[in-house]
């Protein structure tokens, strides 16, 4: 027979603790050895063990050991190291007299009406939360003989509670066949639940938990909350209950780590001396885990102290409550709100069949549905967050009723919005850190076009720099968009969709500008920072995908774009929700996260940068060319969507 792993161990163990004196004979290890290989729960990890024991002996290899206990602690030393299991314990107690307690269902029915009634409590808190606490887990045929008790006095009450706390930090005693009926009044009557499995080396037989068909009376369910409250102290069949309800998705486990006790254990008394060995003889194997609460205890969901358990517990049911509704919010602003109005009955179909059973905090709430809303939406700019503050982005332009007609402020309105050089090189130079709005910049285009358009209108090349362009009105582009166009010629340039005012308008070429316009046949560099945000982005993103001009500098914030942000009912949770798609002549959704220069340099080295590739004739790798060009690739999503109507 091959020697395990353990028996190796134990080989080594034994040939240091044989005794030779006539007080110990070789026979105390022979005897311990058939003690566990007929007891010891895990018999797989014992194979070649008695022969490896036997090997040993006949080797002579003996040490000297004369004081009984310290044979003992070696003992118990080495069978601990050898098969990694701390609950195998070698005594010397030769007075030791084991006591065997009366069996429950023995009692006389007024003595175990007496002992539940002190292990169980049942109350109800705040907002209809049911607590109960249960001090032992009794079993099968005692939960029979007291089933209308139990049913009057707990379980019938216990369904009636919108929520419950079910506190397992003082059960330290019970018998497991008492575990599937309170499994059951967690768990609906179909399907049948295999909650764990029990093996019994003595016997050498298995046994399979189930959840029971028919119980007496209503079950709490499975839908309502549950959170279980464990402790230090929590054991036996108390931490097999918490096992299976936190594996079965069907209760947060609130508390410390459980005791990590054991299905059974014995003590047995080796040959005819003073030793006992105590030996797990029955494990547990859950079926969904493959492994057991035994020894290593049960880690909780929310692990703290055990005295702040229920504190925690009812702030944390008061979460789980908010749940329905925040979700329900989140639906309703993205039905009412989200611009791509095709995704919409999908993300709310998946929100709608979303698993919270995780949610613990506000914050976990927060990340789920962002997650969830992101899986199916693709879309960076969706999005929700946990936040104590609940900004609402409104962008400020302005507001064409409080500008003066007077032509000396226009005049200087222009200068102080717009900055216009002449650089080296014959190189326009035009800074603006604001689109206006649409309805503004036709009351200053005669300004315009004379303080912007007229001294540019000869240069060679022109620099557009939106580093500190921090965004505005989206329309206004379609205005400069023009000015680097040829009249002449009719150009789609992009297309907003507005989902709150439901309309689609298409920016095309504008006929009759307020100036010469730039035209199409001269270069033009756009130059971006980090702080480049808003229109500012957009702009540069439609003149790459138009081959019209090179972005040069750091890419753009990625602010999102044309958004608005809303509080989820009674919560902190802010959803933003883009409601503006701006979608380029080649029918693309820009979804934002930052534009991609075509020559990425730090902001502040962009205009050197220009100058040099204006002398150059540097070839700057445009958009277009995708292979070429991952950081590009990258930025650019290919989004469907649906068929546009125009608006004249």
């Amino acid at each position: 027979m091959a020697v395990s792993r353990f028996s190796q161990a134990l080989l080594v163990l034994f040939c240091h603790v044989l005794y030779s004196s006539a007080s110990f004979q070789p026979a105390l290890v022979l005897d311990m050895a058939k003690i566990l290989l007929d007891n010891y729960c895990f018999p797989e990890n014992l194979v070649g063990m008695q022969e490896a024991i036997q090997q040993a002996i006949n080797s002579g290899e003996i040490l000297k050991i004369s004081d009984r206990k310290t044979l003992a602690s070696v003992l118990t030393a080495g069978v601990q190291g050898a098969l990694n299991d701390p609950r195998l314990t070698v005594s010397f107690e030769p007075n030791f007299v084991p006591v065997m307690p009366p069996a429950l269902p023995s009692l006389p029915t007024e003595q175990l009406i007496r002992l539940v009634r002190n292990s169980v409590k049942l109350e109800f808190l705040e907002n209809n939360v049911g607590y109960l606490r249960i001090d032992r887990i009794i079993g099968e045929e005692t939960a029979a003989k007291l089933g209308p008790l139990l049913q009057e006095n707990i379980w019938t009450k216990v369904t009636h509670a919108s929520s419950l706390i079910f506190d397992l930090r003082y059960s330290t005693a019970g018998e497991l066949d008492g575990v599937p009926f309170i499994i059951s009044y967690f768990s609906d009557p179909e399907p049948l639940i295999h909650i764990d499995t029990v093996f019994d080396r003595p016997s050498n037989t298995t046994k399979e938990l189930w959840t029971m068909s028919s119980i007496m009376g209503e079950r709490y369910g499975k839908r309502k909350d549950l959170i279980v409250l464990t402790s230090k102290r929590t054991m036996g069949a108390a931490e097999a209950i918490a096992y299976t309800l936190k594996h079965l998705n069907r209760a947060i486990i609130v508390g410390e780590r459980s005791a990590g006790g054991s299905v059974k254990v014995q003590k047995i008394r080796i040959g005819d001396s003073g030793f006992y060995i105590t030996v797990p003889v029955a494990r547990s194997v859950n079926p969904i885990t493959g492994q057991s609460w035994e020894v290593s205890g049960i880690s909780p969901s929310v692990n703290i102290n055990a005295k702040e358990a229920v504190a925690n517990a009812k702030n944390l049911l008061a979460v789980r409550s908010a749940i329905p509704n925040a979700v329900q919010s989140v639906s309703d602003i993205i039905r009412q709100y989200y611009s791509f109005t095709d995704r919409v009955p999908a993300l709310l179909q998946h929100l709608e069949s979303t698993d919270f059973f995780s949610v613990i905090s506000e914050e976990d709430l927060a990340n789920k549905i962002n997650y969830e809303l992101q899986s199916v939406s693709e879309d960076p700019r969706l999005l929700i967050k946990l936040t104590q503050d609940h900004p609402v982005i409104i962008e400020e332009d302005f507001e064409p009723e409080n500008i003066p007609n007077d032509p000396a402020f226009l005049t200087n309105l222009v200068d102080t919005v717009f900055k216009v050089r002449i650089l080296t090189g014959n190189t326009g130079y035009l800074r603006f850190d604001k689109f206006g709005d649409v309805s503004v910049m036709a009351k200053l285009g005669e300004q315009i076009a004379q303080k912007i358009w007229e001294p540019l209108k000869d240069t060679e090349n022109l620099i557009i720099d939106l580093r500190y362009n921090t965004g505005g009105s989206s329309a206004s582009m379609g205005i400069l968009l023009s000015f680097l166009q040829d009249p002449s010629q009719q150009f789609h340039f992009f297309t907003l969709y507005d989902r709150i005012q439901n309309t689609t308008t298409e920016f095309n070429t504008l006929s009759g500008l307020p100036g010469p316009p730039y035209g199409s046949k001269r270069g033009v560099y756009i130059l971006t920072s980090y702080y480049t945000a808003g229109a500012g982005e957009e702009f540069a993103y439609l003149m790459q995908s138009l081959h019209r001009g090179t972005v040069i500098g750091e890419i753009t914030s990625g602010t999102l774009m044309h958004s608005k942000s809303f509080q989820v009912e009674d919560t902190d949770i802010v959803i933003t929700v883009p409601f503006i798609n701006i979608i380029d002549n080649n029918g693309e959704c820009w979804l934002g996260g930052g534009v991609v220069p075509d020559a990425i340099v730090l902001a502040e080295e962009a205009v050197d940068h220009t100058h040099e590739i204006i002398e150059s004739g540097m070839k700057v790798v445009a958009f277009d060319e995708f292979d070429q060009n991952p950081c590009a690739s990258f930025c650019m999503r290919n989004v469907q969507i649906n068929p546009l109507v125009h608006i004249s």
